[in-house]
C-alpha cells in the first residue's frame, strides 16, 4: 500500500506541474481585467463562453484528475497512518504489560537484607535553631 501511495504522490506532483504550465501558457480573454477579478463574468471565467480551445479542455481534465488523486491519496495516507499507529499502540501495551508483571514479581520476592532505620532526629529543635540563626543574621546585618 505504501508503494501505491508513493506512485500516486509522484503522479500528483507531475500533474500539478502540468497544471502550472497549462495555466501559464493560456492567453487571457479580452475581457479579463479588474472587473473579472472582482466577480464580473465569473460563470464565463469558470466554464468558458464557448467550447474553448484544446488548452482549456486539457486544463479542466488535469484539474479533475488532480482533485481525484488528492482525495484518493489522502484516504490512502490516512489508512496507512492509522494502521501503523495501531500496531505501535499494541507494541506499547505489550511492553507495559511485561513491565507490570516484572514489577509484580519484584514486589512478591522477599527482601534478603534486613532494613536499617535511620536514627530519629529531633524535629522540635529544628524550628528553634532556624529562629536563632535568623536572629543572628539580622543582628550581623545591622
Amino acid at each position: 500500500m505504501s508503494f501505491i501511495a508513493s506512485i500516486l504522490t509522484l503522479v500528483v506532483i507531475l500533474n500539478s506541474l502540468l497544471l502550472i504550465l497549462l495555466v501559464l501558457i493560456q492567453l487571457p480573454k479580452k475581457e479579463a481585467g479588474a472587473g473579472l477579478a472582482f466577480g464580473a463574468g465569473a460563470a464565463d471565467a469558470l466554464f468558458g463562453v464557448g467550447s474553448g480551445n484544446a488548452l482549456t479542455k486539457i486544463t479542466k481534465y488535469a484539474t479533475v484528475v488532480f482533485l481525484v488523486l488528492a482525495v484518493v491519496l489522502g484516504y490512502i495516507q490516512d489508512n496507512l497512518s492509522n494502521s501503523s499507529a495501531s500496531s505501535d499502540f499494541a507494541a506499547k501495551v505489550q511492553k507495559a504489560q511485561s513491565g507490570l508483571s516484572a514489577a509484580a514479581a519484584a514486589q512478591q520476592a522477599p527482601a534478603t537484607a534486613p532494613a536499617t532505620t535511620a536514627p530519629a532526629q529531633p524535629t522540635a529543635a529544628l524550628p528553634a535553631a532556624i529562629s536563632t540563626a535568623a536572629a543572628q543574621a539580622t543582628n550581623t546585618a545591622k
